[in-house]
């Protein structure tokens, strides 16, 4: 399997990559988001040093009780960090040599507007948590040569939907990813350009989320990169009772090492360096 990320082809089964993720917002979820993009550059610059192979930036909260901000302000926030993430990651050392050199650069945002200034700007992997619902950012991404991440959801991003509830989930994300890799092939896009995101916690109950954990494997049969956004997830707080996402990491790390056996490709998460290191062992057992 490869994935195509503008002239970089990265080939699988390899070690899972690792996103590290840097919220350009000042409402994120975890408490971790900075509207200083000095202090967002820094991030990234730590996050590759300990072992990020991907960086995904963004300016909005995906959390349902903010507003959604303004498509300018948006782009205010987060070009300025393109341009100089772009400019400067040739000199950051990483961690191995087995990280994507240098790393890559994902923007989550889906609205169309946002996501052409930012593609324009640089970015290489359009990380789209509107569930493709057109074939507008794919076909943003197949002019740009950029690699496109669908995540499922169901219904308008930034909006609960807390009531919907599926017969049965796995099914559902294999009819949902063949029907929107379909629509992404016939706009433009590269099939090798697509990553799948099952999307835990968005309009999914409990049971659908840890479904998704056990029953990964029958997702990474689709033949495309399965990204799992796992770290400090709602799913974790729940099963451990742990409303602070703070303290959902040692859950993370069980569901990377979960993941890893399952067949997922990239790891999108918070504690950078901790993740990498449960991924580079749980990788060197499974491949022992």
């Amino acid at each position: 399997m490869r994935l195509r990320v503008k002239n970089l082809v990265l080939e699988f089964p390899r070690r899972p990559l690792v996103m590290g993720i840097v919220n350009l917002n000042d409402d994120s979820f975890s408490g971790d988001g900075t509207l200083a993009v000095e202090e967002a550059l820094r991030r990234a610059r730590q996050m590759t040093a300990d072992g990020a192979d991907i960086i995904d930036v963004g300016g909005e909260s995906a959390r349902t009780n903010r507003a959604a901000i303004p498509v300018g302000e948006e782009v205010r926030r987060v070009r300025p960090f393109v341009e100089r993430f772009l400019a400067e990651r040739a000199s950051w050392p990483g961690r191995d040599g087995e990280q994507s050199p240098p790393p890559l650069l994902s923007v989550n945002t889906w609205r169309p507007d946002a996501a052409r200034a930012l593609l324009e700007a640089g970015a290489e992997i359009l990380n789209d948590m509107s569930g493709l619902p057109d074939d507008e950012n794919a076909r943003l991404a197949a002019a740009h040569g950029a690699s496109l991440l669908i995540m499922h959801s169901s219904g308008e991003p930034k909006v609960a939907h807390t009531h919907v509830q599926w017969r049965d989930i796995v099914a559902e994300q294999k009819r949902f990813f063949g029907a929107k890799i379909e629509m992404a092939v016939r706009a433009g896009l590269s099939a090798e350009a697509v990553i799948l995101d099952p999307g835990l916690d968005f309009a999914k109950q409990r049971a659908d989320n840890l479904r998704l954990l056990r029953d990964t494997a029958e997702l990474a049969a689709l033949g495309r990169p399965l990204l799992m956004p796992v770290s400090r997830k709602t799913v974790i707080g729940d099963v451990l009772d742990l409303p602070d996402p703070r303290d959902r990491d040692p859950g993370t790390w069980a569901c990377l090492t979960a993941g890893v056996r399952r067949g997922v490709s990239i790891f999108r998460v918070h504690a950078v360096r901790e993740a990498a290191s449960c991924v580079r062992v749980a990788w060197a057992v499974q491949t022992a």
